[in-house]
């Protein structure tokens, strides 16, 4: 009975559990945490003065934090929570998906909690950053892709928003290229090798539709000589080259992505009765899924091989959000949905095992960024002000994580103006530098 009750209710439960890990994962760095990430204070310095792209990322993550600031202020709680709304929102995209690819909530539930097993998408989501901010538009950009791809119901819409989601996601990290090229090569594949359907000028709208938002970027990039670009560069280490390079650096990424998934795969690996699959390469569900699962992998592996480019694990994050779809469907015929006590508790044991650990190391480690004391440095300032001015404080210079800090915990939200530069600083009206920052009025 009860099983038949759980077939019936998977709606409720897939809600319960995007609830719940909504909730934890809001609450456990809400109150263990005394100071926000580094890399959501960065995003909040650039949303303070936002642009069409700041020197490390293009402008979407700086984009969604400042809308939020607008809305709560500094409450590090609300930007915990947004972290876990993009989560679970790629989470139902995916669930979406799978139910058409799986022809089965069930399986398409599974194939979401499967995911609490790739660290990505739990121990690491409180810091919202690029990687996290890719997330939903990876997920929309797959689901319109498969849209496209399957042809059934297709309307004009489907190819706008692809081209929509793919140009958010784009501005956001510009890794998600790798998404694109893998959609767009196997669209021209069967096009133009295998020769299974005839071109259609609708796939050059979504390309149309993605080129056009980007404008005001690509524009933005020229006029600061594609400083994000060298930045991304300089991060894979490319300017040290080597030709041994060429060979541990893509070694160490197979062996790092094959760490991430071993969780994952125990997990998945309790649901299945026997590890008997037929791989058809005709069937369109398994083409679309290894190309939009692996393609951008073995592409992004392949830069590593040519360039010599160190990957960097966080890099991944979006890279295995339809592992789970994928690893189902494979072997959704040796799956016996009515024995999968195993698989629930492996499931339990993960999904209150990640935040026990962060809460343990958030609360016992003592010199992590979050410990930083930002709202007592920026009342120390404040006060430091007010002892020789009237004006408020509108204007921040300094290092990202600094004057970010001071950015986002005084109550006037000065901006963050770059780094402390000489000849910013004569066009302030008033203004105290100490300790590599410098406050003004402007």
């Amino acid at each position: 009975m009860y099983m038949l009750n759980y077939k019936k209710n998977i709606n409720k439960l897939f809600v319960i559990f995007l609830s719940a890990h909504l909730t934890i994962w809001t609450l456990v760095p809400s109150l263990t945490n005394n100071n926000l990430p580094l890399d959501t204070i960065e995003a909040l310095a650039w949303g303070s003065n936002l642009d069409w792209g700041f020197q490390k990322h293009p402008p979407m993550s700086a984009l969604f934090l400042e809308f939020f600031y607008l809305v709560f202020g500094s409450q590090d709680w609300a930007y915990y929570l947004l972290s876990q709304i993009f989560i679970i929102f790629s989470f139902y995209i995916i669930f979406k998906l799978g139910c058409e690819l799986l022809n089965s909530k069930i399986l398409s539930f599974f194939s979401i909690l499967l995911l609490e097993g790739i660290f990505f998408y739990n121990f690491t989501t409180p810091e919202f950053n690029v990687n996290v901010c890719q997330l939903p538009f990876w997920s929309l950009t797959v689901y319109y892709a498969w849209k496209i791809f399957d042809k059934k119901n297709i309307e004009l819409k489907d190819y706008v928003l692809f081209g929509v989601f793919a140009a958010i996601g784009f501005l956001s990290k510009y890794l998600f290229i790798y998404l694109i090229a893998s959609i767009y090569l196997l669209f021209f594949y069967l096009i133009f090798v295998k020769k299974e359907r005839k071109f259609d000028f609708k796939y050059i709208i979504s390309l149309e539709v993605f080129i056009v938002l980007l404008v005001p970027h690509l524009i933005w990039l020229y006029n600061n000589d594609f400083i994000t670009i060298t930045y991304g560069l300089a991060r894979s280490g490319i300017e040290n080259q080597s030709i041994i390079n060429h060979i541990k650096f893509p070694f160490i990424f197979l062996l790092k992505q094959v760490g991430i998934i071993i969780p994952f795969l125990f997990l998945g690996f309790t649901l299945i009765k026997k590890f008997k699959f037929k791989l058809d390469f005709k069937d369109k569900k398994f083409i679309f899924l290894t190309t939009i699962n692996l393609l951008p992998i073995i592409l992004i592996f392949l830069t590593s091989v040519i360039m010599g480019a160190k990957i960097r694990t966080m890099w991944m994050t979006p890279f295995f959000l339809f592992f789970g779809t994928l690893l189902i469907y494979i072997f959704q015929n040796q799956i016996n949905i009515d024995k999968i006590k195993n698989f629930l508790i492996g499931f339990l044991i993960l999904f209150f095992l990640s935040p026990i650990t962060y809460a343990y190391i958030s609360i016992l480690k003592t010199d992590k960024r979050t410990d930083y004391e930002g709202n007592r440095i920026a009342l120390d300032i404040q006060k430091k002000w007010n002892d020789s001015f009237s004006e408020p404080i509108n204007v921040v210079l300094g290092s990202e994580w600094i004057a970010g800090n001071l950015s986002y915990h005084l109550k006037s939200r000065p901006i963050w103006d770059g780094e402390v530069d000489k000849n910013k600083l004569e066009s302030y009206n008033k203004f105290i530098c100490m300790n590599n920052i410098c406050i003004g009025n402007k």
